[in-house]
This record gives C-alpha cells, structure tokens and sequence, in this order.
C-alpha cells in the first residue's frame, strides 16, 4: 500500500471527520431509513430513497477515509529542515514573466487548498518544485501555458 504522506492537522481533521460520519452521521442515516421506511409503500416513497442514496454514500465516505488513515504517513513538518523543497516546505516563487511573488506551502493532496496557498506535492507545481533549492528556476507546465518560477525562499514551520 502506497503511503500517504500528511501533517498532525491533516491527520487529525481525517480522524475528525471518520469519526463523525461513524459516530453521527451513520446512525441518523439509519433513523433516517427507518422513518421513511414506516412511511409504507418504498417503490415511491422519495425520502427512503434519498436516505438509502445518502447511506451509500457515508459508507463510501468511512471505508475511504478508513484506508487513508491505514496508509498515512503523519510527518511533523516542524522538524523538518532543509536547503532543498520537500513535503511541507513552504517556498517563496517569482513569476519570472510578470515579476509577481507567491507563497505556497506543498502538503499532501487531502490538505491542499490553493485559496490558503496550500498546494499538493503531486500538483504540476509542487512536482515541478520538488528537490529544488533556492535560485533555481522552474518551468510548470499548466493547461494551456507554461509558467517559469524563480526560487526565492524555502521556509519550514
């Protein structure tokens, strides 16, 4: 099984919500079912249909966040240094093309969230970037353009 590498927070907001899901969601689910099924006749009875449709779906949810949490490799990226990028560095990039500076910070990909500057390491830029060191320029290939970035500054916290 290929390990899934994410931060203490990643881990615990994953073992959050499985646990919500098992311990919440899934037994409302369950009286959810039970109310409509009283309800009589199934074949056209649209809230038994829509809870056993949200039933499919929370199981999905916990057998996926299940195997996750199995595969998770929680690395603590306040111990980690280094001249070079790597899982949990945040790095200071130029555009080279519109001199414009942007910070992002590589994480796994359940924790990104590009709008917080929190890329994945399996993105086109956080491939592009990983193992680079500072000064080194990078070319990213994005839909429909190419981007080259200037390494300014790579930080972990």
């Amino acid at each position: 099984m290929e390990r899934i590498p994410m931060t203490h927070d990643g881990y615990k907001k994953l073992t959050e919500e499985l646990d919500r899901l098992i311990k919440i969601e899934r037994p409302k689910n369950i009286a959810d079912i039970s109310t409509a099924r009283a309800h009589g006749d199934l074949s056209e009875n649209a809230e038994y249909h829509a809870a056993k449709e949200r039933q499919s779906f929370i199981v999905g949810r916990i057998q996926e966040l299940q195997s996750k949490k199995a595969a998770a490799q929680v690395i603590d990226t306040s111990k980690l240094s280094n001249n070079r990028v790597a899982f949990g560095a945040k790095v200071k990039l130029l555009n080279i093309e519109t001199d414009e500076e942007i910070v992002y910070q590589l994480l796994g990909a359940d924790e990104a969230d590009v709008k917080k500057g929190i890329i994945s390491i399996t993105s086109p830029v956080g491939k592009a970037l990983i193992a680079k060191e500072k000064g080194d320029e990078v070319t990213v290939s994005a839909p429909g353009r190419t981007i080259e970035y200037e390494i300014l500054e790579i930080t972990f916290e």
